[in-house]
């Protein structure tokens, strides 16, 4: 089984390189993937409903998980308003966490000897946010790289995993 999960691990480094050379195909993709989550979430939310005889927003947020996926699957050009979601997410995570860093440099001042470099990498990252919400390429191919390294660092852990006896299939 060990040579199982090292294969799989080198395959995932390699997809890992792959993105990370044609990080914007990367981000296209990601539609289709969120698109398949969504179904998936839909699908088997209804079907924890019904078992566990779920309240109302538990169904319309299930139904409507279901509708986004079938129709981000179903009709051409959908997968492209996913793929803006998560470029205006990665945008509003990079403006939030700044200003949340720049709010805590300020209120830890005087117990943090190094809070002026906390306060540079708050401002930072604001700048980085609004970039990104001005040059949504920019965060595209951002966000294909970050794919394609969380793919490296999962295949790597699978194969220290796998022959560290992790995997022994025992």
């Amino acid at each position: 089984m060990t040579v199982v999960y090292v294969f799989l691990g080198i395959l995932m480094i390699a997809g890992g390189v792959s993105c990370m050379f044609t990080p914007v195909a990367t981000l296209l993709s990601a539609g289709y993937l969120i698109g398949i989550l969504l179904l998936a979430y839909g699908i088997f939310g209804i079907a924890r409903a019904v078992t566990q005889k779920g309240s109302a927003l538990d169904w319309v947020l299930n139904i409507l998980a279901l509708l986004v996926g079938v129709a981000a699957l179903v009709r051409p050009g959908s997968t492209l308003v996913l793929d803006s979601v998560i470029i205006y997410t990665v945008a509003a995570f990079f403006l939030i966490q700044g200003i949340i860093q720049v709010y805590m440099a300020i209120k830890t001042k005087v117990l943090n000897n190094n809070w002026v470099w906390n306060l540079i990498a708050g401002i930072l990252g604001i700048i980085v946010g609004l970039y990104s919400f001005t040059h949504p390429v920019f965060t595209a191919v951002t966000v294909g790289v970050l794919i394609g390294f969380y793919f490296v660092e999962a295949g790597i852990s699978m194969i220290a995993f796998a022959t560290s006896g992790g995997y022994s299939g025992e």
